[in-house]
């Protein structure tokens, strides 16, 4: 599903409708603002945040139903209104960091900091913008992407409007997306667990070492064990799933498998006592902690070190297109023709200078962090190229897996490691230099939330005829607004946390866990504490791969850093999709039956997305605006959990949820085959 350069945008080129409207910009940052809040909490709590692409959509498309508007003023509000939920990624993944992290007794933040903080997501999130104008051509059109999310949110929108046929099918999968994200939440009313996992115990084995003329040097006993997870019921997961296809989603899961049955496996094998060199309030720590400290501590760093190299690979594949892209940046206007509406971006030149105009502020702030001149020029210039580097390698996968599951976090460790050793080498060390290196991770951070985001707005424009222009001017002044608002949700969510008996933001309550990967890692690399090995071994992992010419390895490095259940899920609407085609291709159907078959079935993935993305927003503003509210379960009934959910009857409900979610995405295409 290769996006080609002739495809057919739902609004000519030639139309002159309203676009950037008041009533559009207005509603989009009402949205940002509100959805940015809720996933604020969510990224604290639970490490995620959920896409805002499907609520804002869904809540334009009525919105405007009242207030009389038309697509493109729809698609300016879903602009502006999803630099909310990317701006406070990029935050809420970094900023905490300055409060956590301790360098001998002392933090580079005791409190949050309320100019620092906004002028951090304000320059990253305008850099963010910048970088991908100069690639929105190269990445929507050049690379051949199939932006699953992007997509989907676009046949969300088409279905809205009046007369489009399909919309009692985006609708229909939108109710029961949402009714099955209630009934698998946590906050929500559990009625099963969206996925139940164990662990295997090998048998022992007893290793006979010897030399190399067969002297024995001595017995080893090893007692290892597999981890496994069942995959999610999410019918987000499986709808992405379906959306890429069996191939990208089989090359996702394969990273998965790599992490999750071969290296947790394996490490725990060679290094037999580590379940007993670990504990937990006093006491051995159990076997599942062991295992997960294993995958966030080891693995994951692999995984790193994959993605870097993998990163530099992915740019190099993309070098022709960027040349290109500026190239076209650097002609003289008088010398170039008036390009379509739909081919219409800022000035890039104009970008150029505001993008180096930038680096001058971020300077000086690096110099308030690491009271270094050398320090402060450092660490601008690193994060100039290792923004627009990794902004590029964000929006790329973004194309690939959709934004939701784009590894930001990912991508800021590979920011963080690179600043940081430049840092030891000119010698910043001490709480000025991890000040300086989290200062850099913080504003690349903010570049690739508001990069994936922006590529992903731009492709659904460019789908439904958006002007590309007007949508970067949108994103630029909801950028401006959320950085200096949206810094209010987290400083109130700390200071109550702290009233409450906990240490604000950190606790067990709120332990943002990527900002305290950040924290530890920046206070290693400059303390010398870094597992360098570890990134080692997965550079030397990628690069193996990249030899053998194995497909995106990239998107394998994305499976190793995410959780088995979540790369499992998105493998299963991969199977999905391959068995609902095999079916079509049975019928032998004609090529109109063929593609009715196939809108259909995106269509209610689709659907599927948006429903759980949009309930996931609606259970976090509950969890805001209720007080004491920890559950639907709790507020209705009065307890915190039904006996049976973790009992068979649970499973049991999954498994029809589950069976649900693939009749639908196989029976109603097939039957949209008839004539």
């Amino acid at each position: 599903m290769s996006e080609k350069a002739s495809e057919k945008p739902y609004i000519p080129a030639e139309s002159n409708l309203p676009e950037f409207t008041f009533k559009a910009l207005f509603l989009g940052l009402v949205m940002a603002v509100v959805l940015g809040a809720a996933n604020a909490y969510l990224g604290l709590r639970a490490g995620q945040t959920v896409s805002a692409s499907f609520p804002a959509a869904v809540i334009a498309i009525a919105a405007f139903r009242i207030m009389r508007g038309n697509v493109l003023e729809q698609n300016i509000a879903r602009t502006a209104a999803s630099v909310g939920e990317a701006l406070v990624a990029g935050a809420i993944f970094t900023i905490p960091a300055f409060v956590i992290a301790n360098v001998g007794g002392e933090r580079v933040w005791t409190d949050f900091n309320y100019w620092e903080t906004s002028f951090i997501l304000l320059i990253g999130g305008v850099l963010g913008v910048m970088f991908i104008v100069i690639l929105r051509r190269t990445l929507t059109v050049d690379a051949g992407l199939p932006f699953p999310e992007s997509r989907a949110c676009t046949e969300i929108v088409k279905a809205g409007q009046h007369g489009e046929t399909g919309a009692k099918y985006v609708f229909g999968t939108l109710g029961f997306g949402m009714l099955l994200q209630i009934f698998k939440a946590d906050n929500g009313l559990k009625l099963f667990r969206e996925s139940i996992s164990g662990i295997i115990t090998l048998p022992q084995s007893i290793i006979h070492h010897f030399s190399g003329n067969r002297t024995p040097m001595g017995d080893v006993t090893h007692s290892g064990v597999v981890p496994w997870a069942t995959f999610a019921i999410s019918p987000a997961l499986i709808g992405v799933g379906y959306v890429i296809g069996p191939q990208l989603a089989t090359i996702n899961f394969v990273g998965g498998m790599l992490a999750w049955l071969v290296l947790i496996p394996l490490i725990l094998f060679i290094n037999p006592e580590l379940s007993t060199q670990l504990t937990l309030d006093g006491q051995a720590a159990p076997l599942s902690d062991v295992i997960n400290s294993v995958w966030y501590n080891h693995v994951r760093p692999i995984a790193v070190g994959a993605m870097l190299v993998a990163a530099v690979k992915t740019l190099w594949g993309l070098r022709d297109s960027l040349a290109a892209a500026f190239k076209g940046a650097l002609k003289k206007g008088s010398a170039v023709a008036q390009p379509s509406r739909l081919e219409q971006d800022l000035d890039l030149r104009m970008i150029l200078g505001v993008t180096i105009l930038l680096a001058i502020p971020m300077a000086v702030l690096y110099y308030y962090f690491s009271q270094s001149v050398v320090g402060a020029v450092v660490s601008a210039i690193v994060m100039l190229l290792l923004g627009f580097l990794l902004s590029a390698v964000g929006g790329y996968l973004v194309g690939l897996v959709g934004g939701s599951n784009q590894p930001i976090s990912g991508l800021t460790l590979s920011t963080l490691i690179i600043a940081a050793l430049l840092m030891v080498f000119f010698g910043v060390k001490g709480i000025h230099g991890v000040g300086a290196v989290l200062g850099v991770a913080a504003v690349v951070c903010c570049a690739c939330a508001i990069s994936g985001d922006m590529i992903q707005d731009l492709k659904i424009g460019q789908l439904l005829g958006g002007t590309p222009r007007r949508m970067e001017i949108a994103e630029i002044i909801s950028v401006v607004v959320v950085s200096f608002v949206l810094v209010f949700p987290i400083i109130a969510l700390h200071k109550s946390n702290i009233l409450g008996g906990g240490i604000g933001i950190g606790d067990k309550a709120l332990p943002a866990p990527q900002a305290g990967l950040m924290a530890q890692l920046a206070v290693g690399i400059v303390g010398g504490e870094m597992p360098w090995g570890l990134i080692l071994f997965g550079a030397f992992l990628a690069l193996a791969l990249i030899m053998i010419k194995a497909p995106a390895p990239m998107l394998i490095a994305v499976g190793m850093y995410l959780p088995f259940e979540t790369t499992f899920a998105i493998f299963i609407g991969g199977v999905i999709k391959w068995f609902a085609d095999r079916l079509v291709a049975r019928k032998s159907v004609n090529k109109d039956a063929n593609e009715r078959a196939e809108n259909t079935g995106i269509l209610l993935a689709s659907g599927f997305i948006a429903g759980e993305s949009l309930t996931g927003v609606l259970l976090a503003v509950l969890v805001l605006v209720v007080k004491d509210f920890e559950s639907l379960t709790s507020l209705l009934f009065g307890v915190s959990q039904f006996e049976f959910v973790e009992a068979w009857g649970g499973n049991l409900l999954g498994l029809l949820a589950f069976a649900a979610i693939a009749w639908v995405l196989i029976v109603i295409p097939l039957q949209k085959t008839k004539a």
